[in-house]
């Protein structure tokens, strides 16, 4: 997209908030992803391999619901996991030919009755249109099964009461793929890291997360022309709700923050006048009871990066800090899941693309167990509040690029 340079230093100068998977080839299965760089082909979110050690579980689980790629990382988080994926349901011929495509053998219900009916399945996963995924997750809940969603996993204020009420009642467990954590190798070796005080108490986490709307190949996070629900904030959340879930989650889960609220939120449409319910533009700063956050969102990432964003991740502590540069290490390499460490002693850079990936197999054991490894259910509630709240309060901001020009 053609920008005007001087604007766009303007803006970004006056704007602060106050004012204001990557991981391994997947060589084995002949699935390609990513796209070519400036020094090659960049791989993101890339599906893995198969686990090295045999899963320790088995459950049946199904798919309700396909409209957002992510749903190809969450079947084979819990594949890895020592899922089984049995049934599955949805209804845009695309998605349905493209998953028919990956998954031949998968018998595919008629009705999602016929999977909430099946007292055989243990697990439902979803990635349908945002805004509809936590009323399903309710009905998946009533019908004696555990929830697992793509992000944002709530959309509405009302949505989280009903998911809040329906699990005191049932039990169940109602959880949320944030992949920018669960699926990034770098992400899951900082958590690592700030569990064994290498950096001191952390202070402050700060994310990066510009996006792309043409995407190019991939099977993760979709690719070609966008479908209509992604430009209506009502069915994709808005912003700081859609993406900013990722990032809130993150900002949560480093802090170690149980209590935390949006201190100043701001979203913009600065580029897509012809989609006037669509925002590119976001950020937020968050204040917990363990430390404090910024977030800034958008959808300016340009095709020349080679994948679909630099997603960067700061983790300041007392006695050093973190940087993940998850998808790619800009004019440096094509490689992701880059994490560079620096304390008193040292300053390090750690390749972090031959490390597992936990969530899965946690996640089943969960579901078996009846537990919250991989995912505590209060944290992933909160994330949900927070962003709803950031979106929900978020000052509207509106440029006159001519003027500033």
């Amino acid at each position: 997209m053609a920008r005007n340079d001087q604007s766009r230093r303007l803006f970004l100068q006056g704007m602060g908030v106050a004012g204001l998977a990557g991981a391994m080839p997947l060589m084995a299965t002949g699935v390609t992803h990513g796209s070519e760089g400036f020094n090659g082909r960049i791989l993101h979110e890339v599906i893995p391999p198969d686990p090295v050690e045999a899963p320790k579980h088995t459950i049946r689980f199904a798919v309700c619901g396909m409209s957002h790629d992510h749903i190809y990382l969450m079947v084979e988080a819990i594949r890895r996991g020592g899922g089984e994926l049995v049934l599955a349901y949805a209804t845009e011929p695309d998605k349905i030919a493209r998953f028919k495509k990956r998954y031949s053998d998968v018998k595919w219900a008629s009705t999602v009755d016929e999977i909430l009916n099946d007292k055989s399945i243990h697990l439902v996963l979803s990635s349908q249109v945002a805004s509809e995924r936590a009323p399903l997750g309710v009905r998946v809940m009533k019908s004696g099964k555990d929830f697992l969603s793509d992000k944002p996993g709530i959309t509405t204020l009302e949505q989280l009461a009903a998911v809040r009420k329906t699990i005191a009642e049932t039990g169940r467990i109602y959880a949320v793929e944030y992949s920018e954590r669960f699926d990034v190798k770098a992400a899951v070796k900082a958590g690592e890291l700030v569990k064994q005080g290498a950096i001191g108490r952390v202070i402050q986490t700060i994310n990066i997360a510009p996006h792309q709307i043409s995407q190019r190949a991939g099977d993760a996070g979709g690719s070609g022309g966008r479908p209509d629900w992604f430009w209506n904030d009502a069915q994709f959340g808005g912003i700081l709700c859609d993406i900013g879930s990722h990032q809130i989650d993150q900002f949560l889960y480093y802090t170690g923050s149980t209590k935390a609220e949006v201190v100043a939120s701001q979203i913009a449409n600065l580029q897509h006048p012809q989609h006037p319910h669509f925002q590119d533009f976001g950020d937020m700063m968050l204040q917990g009871n363990n430390g404090c956050g910024y977030v800034r969102l958008d959808w300016f990432t340009p095709y020349g990066l080679g994948t679909w964003g630099d997603g960067r991740l700061f983790i300041l502590g007392t006695e050093g800090y973190i940087e993940a540069r998850k998808y790619t290490n800009v004019a440096v390499n094509t490689q992701g899941n880059n994490l560079f460490v620096v304390d008193g002693k040292s300053s390090r850079y750690i390749d972090c693309n031959n490390l597992t990936l936990p969530f899965g197999p946690q996640f089943v054991a969960d579901v078996v167990n009846r537990t919250h490894t991989a995912q505590d259910q209060d944290q992933c509630l909160l994330a949900a509040e927070l962003s709803i709240k950031a979106q929900n309060g978020a000052k509207m901001v509106h440029l006159d690029w001519e003027k500033k020009s």
